[in-house]
C-alpha cells in the first residue's frame, strides 16, 4: 500500500487535495497528518498551503510539524502545492519572513497591475494582483510529473507571490502573467508547484497520479 501523507498544519486546502488524491490514485492510502509520526511514517508526501506567508510559517512552527516536512524533504517524494511551494524557498517579501531554506531563492510579489503583454494576450488587457484564474504553464524541461501532461495546458492559479529560485536549472515549468515567472521546481525527490493541480480538472488529477507513481 502506497502511504501519503497531506501535511495539516492548520493553513491549507487539505481536503480538497485529499479528494483529488483519492479520485486520481483510488489504489494509495491518503492520510491528512497534524502529528510528526504520521509524516515520518508515509511513503510520500504533499505539503499545501495557503494564505499569508507570515501567518504559514508561524502556524507549521506552532504545529511542531516544521521538522517532520524538512526530513521528509531529506528522504522521501514530497509535492509542495501553492504556498507550500513557497514556503520552501529561503525566505519571502510577504512579511520579510525565513521560509524553510530548501531551495535557495527568494518569494517575490507581483510588481502590481500590469498589461498584457505575451503574445496571444488580448490586446493590452490590464492584470490584476492577485493573479487569479487559468493559466498556461510551459514545461521548461521533461520531468516524470509532466507524464502525459502536454506541455502548454492549463492550470488554476491564485496568488499575489511567486518564487524566484537562485538556481535555474530547478525550474520546470514557467507561466505568463504581465512577466515570465517560475510555477513548477523539481530537484532530486521533491515537486512543487505554485498551480493548484486540485483545481484543475483532469490533467491536475494527472500530475497527482504521476506523483504517487514517482520513483525519484
Amino acid at each position: 500500500m502506497n502511504n501519503i501523507a497531506i501535511v495539516d498544519y492548520g493553513m491549507g486546502n487539505f481536503h480538497s487535495v485529499a479528494r483529488a488524491l483519492r479520485a486520481a490514485a483510488p489504489d494509495a492510502n491518503i492520510e491528512i497528518c497534524n502529528t510528526p509520526q504520521g509524516i515520518d511514517r508515509a511513503d510520500r508526501v504533499v505539503f499545501p498551503g495557503q494564505g499569508a506567508m507570515p501567518d504559514c510559517m508561524r502556524t507549521l512552527d506552532r504545529s511542531g510539524l516544521r521538522d517532520a516536512v524538512l526530513r521528509a524533504a531529506r528522504a522521501k517524494p514530497l509535492l509542495g502545492v501553492c504556498v507550500g511551494e513557497q514556503m520552501l524557498f529561503s525566505e519571502s517579501e510577504e512579511g520579510n519572513v525565513r521560509c524553510l531554506d530548501i531551495f535557495p531563492g527568494r518569494v517575490k510579489r507581483f510588481a502590481g497591475p500590469q498589461y498584457a503583454s505575451e503574445a496571444g494576450d488580448a490586446g493590452r488587457e490590464l492584470l490584476k494582483i492577485p493573479h487569479m484564474g487559468w493559466n498556461r504553464v510551459r514545461q521548461t524541461r521533461a520531468h516524470p510529473l509532466w507524464s502525459g501532461i502536454p506541455d502548454g495546458t492549463h492550470f488554476y492559479f491564485v496568488h499575489s507571490y511567486y518564487a524566484q529560485p537562485d538556481d535555474p536549472e530547478i525550474t520546470v515549468g514557467v507561466s505568463h502573467y504581465g512577466m515570465r515567472f517560475t510555477c513548477a521546481v523539481a530537484a532530486a525527490n521533491i515537486f512543487a508547484v505554485q498551480f493548484h493541480p486540485e483545481k484543475s480538472a483532469g490533467h491536475g488529477l494527472r500530475l497527482y497520479r504521476n506523483f504517487v507513481d514517482w520513483n525519484p
